[in-house]
């Protein structure tokens, strides 16, 4: 047996292909960002940059920097593309050196596109067709090899060779040499290329604010006109149009309005600024074949054809009897989760439309009032910010989780750092700090037009002062000030105007929802994050499109609190409540964002969020609740579990691992409206489903479900027969398994006992027959009904989670599962309790062995089982044999020999093994085979011996999961 030699810890598995793939996480930020935080130093030789490709890298490049990793910079002034800005950018940073290959005084062009990475002896080289611009770094169609070898390997020695050669070329300048001369030359090209462009007249442009005169629908504008007429003709009174921030609700509701050419529109708004907002889009949407007015406290609009109403105003008795209860055939109302209100009952008993029209970015409410029920639960159409991002509706924006805060001479971190939030720093301070951040991330366009959003009216207030003292232009607006204060600042942050501009506006949340302000190129949060929707209400305020940006920065400070779990739901929009889940977007957040959009945490930031997943008590009642609340006012019905999956809601089994332990349990403890009561064997045997069968890991018990009621007398058989039709084989194993789980066998340990009189079937010669408890049990409608959405639910989950089976094995492939799910799909006799599991175990009569690890030790960890697993690779793995061991013991030399001996071994990661409640699941990540490489060693801190093992990996991890496991 050959020990394990450690420099050899690079495999080579050949070039791996880099392209932009959202539906397979996957794009090129992602490749360069993870070889960028391993490396030791690094070169880039691309022709274009531009700010949008370098603003998502700044975060790694600023890391890079407080360790000092060396790094090499080539561009060049071909086709005068790079702006000088962005040179002067990378510049100021100490670890980088900056070269510009002088294209324009050679007879040859500079197309390179390649990104190079050393650490130890590796190199690691991306080269293709991607410039470091935003939309090749993220959503474009791009070609690039990905290969890693020894600097010796010839095609690594060409790729450097040739950029020494280009570095050290006599074209080739430094950035302090010519920076200054590629300044006067941008500017030259530049001003002549626009004398150049003969004049284009667009037919589509007016003159006053280069506004399409007559505009076209978008995907989402033109579905809701679709969805919008066929409510309309058939009857229907209400709808409820779900669309997020920045998607175009206001045109969308003009687009579909107008296409049924009602006589007299009235549209609801909550303040008169937004009420001349919407006014104005109908009117490029209608043009001027109609007549528009404002009715508020200063516009008195009565007898217009489009009326734009403030609430308060239109809610006075004396204003809405001037007009006759069916004067509009078409009522709108925008934010319409305002509409519980007393002031907007007295609107809608009043009038009677043929339609109600109403609008929101936000359904969900923490009150008992039910926005769905309102509008007789017809849904227009629902995007939220996710499907927004996919389908190209919004601005692409770089979110930056800020924990570490630096003025450029002291860096703050830790406490020191929450103290921003804490008040114990002076105002010009704390503005001093975060307005460093601010320059330092920057702003697409010509200047910056900012949102802060602040904790308190005072820290919007000091926090202006102290901006302004250090020479910013800015001012603080709160539900104080009046229409017109707020308007002059919106003019003035949005304008032209460079004299009275404003750089900033600060505020609470009176921003928050229902205003117009497409120019916002930067939002700033320095508040913490107590709601996921208002999170996403205030990043929405830089969402909108705009000819004068191309992105938008988001910079959120972090400080030290509870709820900033909610960060990353809110950016994912996943309210599943899965803690692994979470973590994976907090660190993988930019692969999974859909299109140009990017998402980056700091180190102190990560392990603040962090934190706050790990001491989240998701399976807590009130969670549950919540969730439950939101569906059921939805869909206006208690929900069953099947609508839990349908509708997007959390994960179906934090219900089942609360303290309810079944839905049955949540339904009669938390809805009065459920009638339903079992006995308390028929509780136990939901629970015991809820266990094994609901969540669909595995088609086997669901079709024996199907079996018991359909009233198949063997239910086994009709199993058998199922899965010979999808091909899965069905051996003696898998038929023993199936029987001990429903007669009660599988289970071990002390809580089997629990489920003695809840078995579903009783063991016959030629399979399994219904026990009477279950027979009996199904003559209960209301259990029958539930039993038969379990199935439903778990058919559903199967097909959409774990269809794919790896090879011969239950298991799909990236999916999760606990110790228990491990041995039921193994096909077990019996479940092991996991602490005699451990890190793994071999069963003799399937011949299988899962190895489980947790790749993260936590810090309470004794050191007899802090192993020290390593991947080296995604297909290349160290995993270490329990203490007290060495090459004698017979579990290793099973390992060792698996494949000789007809072994089948399977790997389990997980990230994190402190989650304060929830199941403990791990990643599948296939089959691993030892290489024959072995060890033995003192484990450190103790006497104790024990055996490192060098496995491959049938299937190299993918790659978004490898960068998760090892490089945080």
């Amino acid at each position: 047996m050959s020990a394990i030699n450690f420099t050899k810890s690079l495999q080579y598995s050949g070039p791996e292909f880099v392209s932009n793939n959202a539906e397979e996480g996957r794009k090129v930020i992602s490749a360069i960002e993870s070889e960028l935080k391993r490396c030791e130093s690094f070169f880039i030789s691309v022709a274009f940059i531009t700010a949008g490709g370098l603003s998502p890298l700044l975060m790694t490049l600023k890391e890079l920097e407080g360790k000092n990793i060396p790094g090499r910079i080539l561009t060049t002034n071909f086709l005068m593309f790079n702006d000088p800005k962005i040179l002067d950018k990378l510049s100021q940073f100490s670890n980088i050196e900056l070269r510009i290959f002088d294209a324009q005084g050679s007879d040859v062009g500079f197309h390179t596109k390649g990104y190079g990475f050393h650490l130890e002896d590796e190199f690691t080289i991306i080269v293709g067709s991607s410039n470091m611009t935003l939309h090749a770094l993220t959503r474009n169609k791009e070609w690039n090899v990905h290969y890693s070898s020894h600097k010796q390997e010839s095609f690594v020695m060409s790729v450097l060779e040739e950029f020494e050669s280009l570095w050290a070329a006599d074209e080739t300048k430094t950035y302090v040499d010519y920076i200054d001369t590629y300044r006067m030359l941008y500017e030259q090209y530049n001003d002549s290329t626009k004398k150049q462009l003969p004049a284009v007249v667009d037919t589509n442009i007016n003159e006053s604010n280069q506004v399409p005169k007559v505009l076209q629908p978008n995907s989402m504008q033109s579905y809701v006109m679709e969805r919008f007429t066929e409510l309309y003709q058939s009857g229907a009174n209400k709808g409820l149009l779900i669309s997020a921030t920045g998607t175009g609700k206001t045109y969308a509701s003009a687009f579909a309005v107008s296409s049924v050419k009602p006589k007299r529109v009235l549209f609801l708004v909550h303040r008169e600024q937004v009420a001349r907002q919407a006014m104005e889009s109908y009117q490029r949407v209608i043009g001027d074949s109609v007549t528009y007015g404002v009715l508020s406290g200063a516009a008195k609009g009565f007898s217009e054809t489009y009326l734009f109403a403030t609430m308060q105003m239109m809610s006075k008795p004396d204003c809405y009897e001037r007009f006759s209860p069916t004067d509009f055939d078409v009522i709108v109302i925008d934010e319409a989760h305002r509409a519980g209100s007393e002031s907007y009952h007295r609107i809608m008993e009043y009038f009677r439309p043929k339609f109600w029209f109403a609008m929101t970015a936000s359904p969900e409410r923490t009150d008992d009032f039910d926005i769905y029920k309102l509008f007789d639960y017809n849904i227009i159409h629902e995007i939220r910010l996710q499907h927004a991002l996919e389908a190209d509706l919004l601005c692409p924006f770089h979110y930056f989780g800020i924990g570490q805060l630096s003025d450029g001479i002291t860096t703050y971190e830790g406490d020191e750092a929450q103290s921003i939030f804490a008040n114990e720093w002076d105002y010009q301070t704390r503005a001093r700090l975060i307005l460093e951040q601010c320059n330092f991330y920057g702003y697409s366009g010509e200047r910056v037009k900012g949102l802060v959003f602040c904790h308190s009216i005072e820290e919007a207030q000091e926090l202006s002062k102290a901006f302004n003292q250090l020479g910013m232009r800015t001012i603080s607006l709160s539900g104080a000030d009046s229409q017109e204060i707020r308007e002059e600042a919106i003019q003035r942050l949005s304008g032209l105007d460079a004299n009275d501009a404003l750089d900033y506006i600060m505020t609470v949340d009176i921003f928050n929802e229902g205003i117009d302000m497409p120019e916002v190129n930067q939002v700033v949060m320095v508040r913490g994050t107590e709601s996921p929707i208002v999170f996403v209400q205030q990043l929405g305020r830089g969402l909108r499109r705009h000819n004068s940006k191309d992105y938008v920065v988001v910079l959120d400070f972090i400080g030290n609190f509870n709820n900033n779990f909610m960060i990353p739901v809110a950016l994912s929009g996943d309210v599943s409540h899965n803690k692994d889940s979470l973590r994976y977007y907090v660190q993988e957040g930019t692969r999974v964002i859909p299109g140009a959009s990017t998402i980056h945490f700091d180190a102190i930031a990560q392990e603040r969020i962090f934190k706050s997943i790990d001491t989240a008590k998701f399976t807590q009642i009130k969670h549950i609740r919540q969730a439950y609340k939101n569906l059921k006012y939805k869909l206006g019905r208690i929900p069953k579990l099947i609508d839990f999956e349908n509708y997007g809601s959390i994960d179906i089994s934090l219900i089942f691992n609360s303290n309810a332990k079944t839905y049955y349990k949540f339904l009669v403890d938390y809805e009065k409206d459920y009638t339903h009561r079992f006995s308390s064997v028929e509780a136990k045997i939901l629970e015991y489903m809820g266990q094994y069968m609901v969540l669909g890991k595995r088609v086997h018990e669901l079709y024996v479900l199907e079996g018991l009621l359909k009233g198949e007398v063997n239910p086994l058989t009709y199993m058998r027969t199922k899965l010979l039709g999808l091909g899965i084989p069905c051996t003696t194993h898998t038929e023993r398994n199936i029987i001990n789980l429903f007669t009660g066998q599988f289970k071990t340990g002390s809580s089997k006992a629990g489920f003695k009189d809840a078995l579903l079937c009783d063991e016959v010669v030629d399979g399994l027959q219904i026990s009477t408890v279950f027979r009996e049990a199904l003559e209960n409608e209301g259990f029958r009904d539930m039993v038969e959405d379990y199935v439903k639910v778990g058919f559903q989950r199967n097909q959409k989670y774990y269809s794919q089976r790896y090879e011969e094995a239950s298991f799909t492939l990236y999916q999760k599962y606990t110790y228990e799910d491990v041995c039921q799909l193994m096909e077990w006799e019996t479940s092991i309790v996991p602490l005699n599991i451990g890190g793994y175990k071999y069963d003799e009569a399937t011949k299988t062995y899962p190895v489980f690890i947790n790749y993260d030790k936590g810090e309470d960890i004794a050191d007899t089982i802090r192993y020290e697993d390593k991947l080296l690779s995604p297909q290349q793995l160290i995993a270490i044999s329990k203490s007290g061991v060495d090459l004698s013991n017979n579990l290793v030399q099973k390992a060792l020999h698996a494949k000789k001996e007809g072994i089948t071994m399977h790997l389990f990661i997980r990230k994190n093994k402190n989650d304060e409640d929830g199941a403990k699941e791990f990643y599948y990540l296939g089959h691993i085979h030892a290489t024959g490489e072995a060890e033995v060693f003192t484990m450190p801190g103790t006497t104790k011996k024990a055996v490192r093992i060098m496995y491959d990996l049938e299937t190299p991890i993918r790659e978004d999961l490898y960068d998760y496991f090892v490089n945080h």
